[in-house]
């Protein structure tokens, strides 16, 4: 029984050491950036690597590396080339996959800009970078190896901008365990820095006055980074207006007068090479409504407009936590949640899988598609009581078809929640729960 019990204690502790030292195993405390082209159409799709860079100390997580919190759109996969082993997994979505679901990407071929950080390798790794469509069947793929020693991977020089922390979570000593969240000027001139810094502390205002992330805010670190641009203010095309911005942000993406979005990766990720950062969110200076979100690529949100909070957070619940638009007008020119497959979004569903979802939060008895309830109309709250039955709307956890754009075919938690409807304050239960899961994964608890 001794014997038994040393060589279980000799066991455990070698599986703690290697768990320990994995990351330092195959990664030095640098970033590897990887910058790449996706381009096609809405029956193609090819991905061209356009070069690699090495910035500052590595922000991101340490540990659980080989795993993902959600699918995605694509995966990004380094694996030791010599032994084939997996090190460490990225998973997005981006700009380019919701260009292909356009009807532009029926009659014309486009090339979007892309980025990913990953701790920068001790030894040569091989990258496999996929993109799947919305059957989740891979429809792309290409890889490539990286030499660390490679002398055509571009040290990153100081850029000179300014950034600024404006809230550190938990104390000083545990802050490598944060979610590390950059906010990017956009359309701010040197004179309106002071606005700019200002904004940024609205903007950690709302996302912390607003569950989960006001009980997780000891868990985000967020810095604003004052890249200066020449010309106040974002580019509107339907009105003539561009100008010479940071970011290169523009109203009107696809077409659509209020998505407001970039298509310069490259260069937003050069505005950040003197910054660690896992998250992005790129405020813009207008008062004009308009934003967006993308799933581990980029946040983008106006600082004027009266409804500022309100989209911030919601934009904010799509690039963070991946989670889905619940609102639908039957107006996409094709449909992104196909009914034979389940979403990999943590909050729609089809119900070709609906066990992984919030099926063990749903009550028992509860019918499937859930009927809506009576409540009072969200444009036209009169007083304090339907106000309160209108946010007693997004508790109710159910199966209500709707969403994803989408009447029919596709679900959503709750009535109401945040991700459908500008009105109600909070995130549904299992809204909530999704940004409490991605936030754990992203800080080791």
């Amino acid at each position: 029984m001794r014997r038994i019990l040393l060589t279980l204690l000799v066991l455990s502790c070698i599986m703690t050491d290697v768990r320990a030292q994995k990351f330092e195993d195959y990664f030095v405390d640098a970033t590897l950036r990887l910058d790449y082209v996706f381009a096609g159409s809405n029956r193609s799709q090819e991905i061209f690597f356009a070069q690699a860079c090495r910035t500052s100390a590595w922000a991101g997580r340490r540990s659980r590396l080989s795993e993902v919190p959600l699918r995605g759109n694509g995966q990004l996969t380094l694996r030791d080339h010599d032994s084939g082993q997996t090190v460490y997994v990225h998973t997005f979505s981006t700009l380019f996959q919701e260009w292909q679901a356009t009807e532009e990407a029926t009659r014309v071929r486009r090339a979007f800009e892309t980025s990913y950080n990953v701790p920068f390798p001790k030894r040569k790794v091989d990258v496999t970078v996929t993109l799947t469509d919305f059957h989740d069947k891979v429809v792309a793929e290409l890889t490539h190896t990286i030499d660390p020693a490679d002398i055509l991977i571009r040290q990153m020089a100081h850029n000179d901008i300014p950034y600024y922390y404006i809230w550190q979570g938990r104390d000083s000593l545990d802050l490598a365990n944060c979610v590390d969240l950059a906010i990017v000027a956009e359309g701010y001139s040197p004179m309106e820095m002071g606005k700019f810094y200002h904004d940024c502390r609205r903007v950690a205002d709302a996302l912390f006055a607003h569950e989960p992330f006001t009980s997780l805010r000891q868990r985000f670190n967020i810095v604003a980074v004052a890249s200066p641009s020449a010309d106040s203010g974002p580019s509107i095309p339907h009105l003539g207006q561009w100008r010479r911005t940071a970011a290169g942000t523009h109203y009107d993406t696809f077409y659509s007068d209020r998505y407001l979005m970039s298509q310069d990766m490259h260069r937003i990720y050069d505005l950040l090479s003197d910054v660690p950062f896992e998250i992005i969110i790129v405020l813009v200076n207008s008062s004009t409504y308009g934003g967006g979100g993308i799933y581990n690529q980029l946040t983008v949100t106006t600082s004027d407009h009266p409804t500022f909070k309100q989209v911030l957070v919601h934009e904010f619940g799509h690039g963070y936590a991946g989670l889905g638009d619940e609102y639908f007008y039957d107006d996409a020119y094709e449909s992104m949640y196909p009914a034979d497959t389940e979403p990999w979004e943590p909050n729609l569903t089809t119900l070709v899988n609906f066990q992984s979802k919030w099926a063990d939060m749903v009550p028992k008895g509860t019918p499937v598609p859930t009927p809506p309830a009576e409540i009072p109309n969200y444009r036209n709250i009169k007083s304090e009581k339907e106000r309160q039955q209108l946010n007693a709307a997004t508790q109710h956890v159910g199966v209500y078809e709707g969403g994803g754009y989408q009447s029919k075919g596709v679900y959503r938690p709750c009535q109401e929640c945040r991700m459908k409807i500008n009105e109600v304050e909070l995130f549904c239960p299992v809204c909530t729960r999704a940004i409490v899961r991605i936030t754990d994964f992203y800080t080791n608890r």
